[in-house]
């Protein structure tokens, strides 16, 4: 049985995606996790993750700031506390349109979860993209 853990986002290895946006991977494959993935993504003023669809089920909680989500060709305007949920191979993606920090808790329903994006047709694991993260 695999045992539980805490995560302190402060202590993590920080994924610089590049554009403003650092991610934070916090439950995954290394801490035992055989269902779900989950992490905090942080966006700069202006900062925006290019447009993408994943192959499972994503829920994203704003956990601070002002985002737009754009999902599925629409635009929603939302603040902290405010959650989504996007079905799979759903194109979407998050930006900061505003003057402040915004920061969000995503969570993928797949150990195997995938990123494709949509203007280059790249699929990528999401544990791939976290082999990146490195301590600041």
């Amino acid at each position: 049985m695999n045992k539980p853990a805490i995560f302190r986002p402060c202590a993590l290895p920080v994924n610089d995606r590049g554009h403003g946006a650092r991610t934070i991977p916090m439950t995954t494959r290394a801490c035992g996790s055989t269902s779900l993935i989950n992490g905090i993504t942080a966006f700069e003023p202006g900062a925006r993750i290019g447009l993408h669809f994943h192959n499972c089920e994503e829920s994203v909680l704003i956990l601070e700031g002002e985002a737009v989500a754009e999902i599925d060709g629409e635009r929603h305007h939302l603040k902290a506390g405010d959650t989504t949920w996007i079905p799979k191979n759903v194109p979407h993606r998050f930006l900061n349109e505003s003057n402040g920090l915004m920061c969000i808790f995503w969570t993928y329903a797949d150990i195997s979860a995938t990123r494709t994006m949509v203007d280059t047709g790249l699929e990528q694991t999401i544990d791939e993209e976290h082999a990146k993260a490195r301590q600041l």
